[in-house]
């Protein structure tokens, strides 16, 4: 493959390339986005500043086109549970990120922006101040949790009959996986909103 020319190499490329190995393998390099973009190693640091600055682009490129503008008539529910189902379309398309995004610092803006918009629905539902990083973090948990479950094998437990009868009646009532995994998830977010708000009825001013 020919090295295209310099002019053409672009953020948005190497973005790309790192975003489609990390689907791949998990992991991305340098080497191999410069040897997959025909470009030497170090013309890519004409354009990035280290492997912290690409894993921040790459946060801010899955969100890229995932917020949605709120409805002044949105109620905090319905605020809190389009974000949750936004934030985990993201994480669900790219399981392999996971990891990496969690290893450092928040810094994209747009997804600075939603955690901002989950934290103003919080607050006006009445959670208390000293509650609402605690109901962020629940969310985090969730969201990234169930983005996960995309990578579990379709037979997660391996149940007898005579040894796990409890859980075998269940796993036979929940039907096929990805029936049971949108209604675990259904089911997930309507258990932190209604935790949510019994939280803001019992509250002692």
């Amino acid at each position: 493959m020919p090295r295209p020319r310099s002019a053409l190499l672009s953020v948005e490329l190497i973005v790309e390339s790192a975003l489609a190995q990390v689907d791949r393998t998990g992991n991305f390099s340098f080497p191999r986005i410069a040897a997959e973009l025909g470009v030497s190693q170090s013309s890519l640091y004409n354009r990035i500043e280290s492997r912290e600055h690409i894993i921040e682009l790459l946060r801010a490129r899955i969100f890229a086109d995932r917020r949605v503008m709120q409805d002044d008539d949105e109620s905090w529910e319905q605020t809190v549970r389009r974000l949750i189902r936004s934030y985990h379309d993201c994480f669900a398309q790219h399981p392999n990120l996971v990891p990496l995004l969690m290893s450092q610092t928040v810094r994209a803006e747009a997804v600075l922006q939603m955690y901002e918009d989950l934290a103003a629905a919080l607050e006006r539902s009445g959670l208390p101040q000293q509650d609402l990083m605690s109901a962020i973090s629940l969310i985090d948990y969730f969201a990234l949790g169930s983005a996960l479950e995309s990578t579990a094998p379709d037979e997660v437990w391996d149940v007898s009959t005579e040894h796990h009868p409890t859980l075998r009646r269940a796993l036979q009532e929940a039907g096929p996986t990805g029936e049971r995994v949108n209604r675990a998830f259904d089911f997930g977010v309507d258990a932190l909103l209604a935790g949510i708000a019994m939280r803001t009825k019992h509250r002692i001013y």
